[in-house]
């Protein structure tokens, strides 16, 4: 499967509202093969997850999926889940510090507060309508992505800029104490666990 160009930011589709996808349209020949690009997309490129508007298109889907994921060793595994027009609910006040990272904002990782308890709704790639609940620290990989098609980025929602750093800063001198809050938010919230 032919992957898609990442776009980068700065490039104005990253800031754009993505549009929902008529439901009669799901099933469509166009949106079914720019779902396979879209996973093949984040796949090559060993994201977390991706959404339509990191490769310019402005329809209110993403992907989500870890698995052995050499960039976020820590995360836990994830199956393969496509979301069309989504929402999310969050489902408690709680919060915690997640350091994130984006394939659109190459090299550079810092800390944002996300919900770790979450409803999610809106529809497969079967045009089936889905609800369920996403917990620990992959209820954040959602919201990041949920934010790409809100025109938003991890960077707006920096707790301070100065924790902004590269991947290998961030390997050197905060991946360990980083594995303690996910290990800490994975125990607390995940049931899995």
């Amino acid at each position: 499967m032919a992957t898609l160009d990442i776009i980068e930011i700065g490039h104005p589709t990253l800031r754009e509202i993505a549009e929902e996808v008529p439901v009669d349209h799901i099933k469509s020949a166009e949106v079914q093969d720019f779902i396979d690009a879209l996973i093949a997309t984040k796949r090559a490129a060993n994201g977390a997850g991706i959404a339509a508007n990191q490769v310019d298109n402005i329809w209110r889907i993403f992907v989500v999926e870890v698995v052995n994921n050499p960039r976020y060793p820590y995360k836990p595994e994830y199956p393969l889940c496509v979301l069309i027009n989504p929402e999310i609910t969050y489902l408690t006040e709680d919060r915690f510090e997640n350091f994130e990272g984006c394939l659109s904002i190459p090299n550079l990782r810092g800390v944002v507060q996300r919900c770790p308890v979450i409803r999610v709704n809106g529809y497969n790639r079967d045009a089936e309508p889905v609800e369920f609940e996403v917990k620990g620290i992959t209820a954040g990989t959602f919201q990041h992505e949920a934010d790409h098609l809100n025109g938003v980025l991890f960077t707006d929602r920096l707790l301070d800029p100065r924790n902004l750093c590269t991947h290998d800063e961030f390997n050197k001198r905060y991946e360990e104490s980083f594995k303690q809050v996910v290990l800490q938010v994975e125990s607390t919230y995940n049931s899995n666990s």
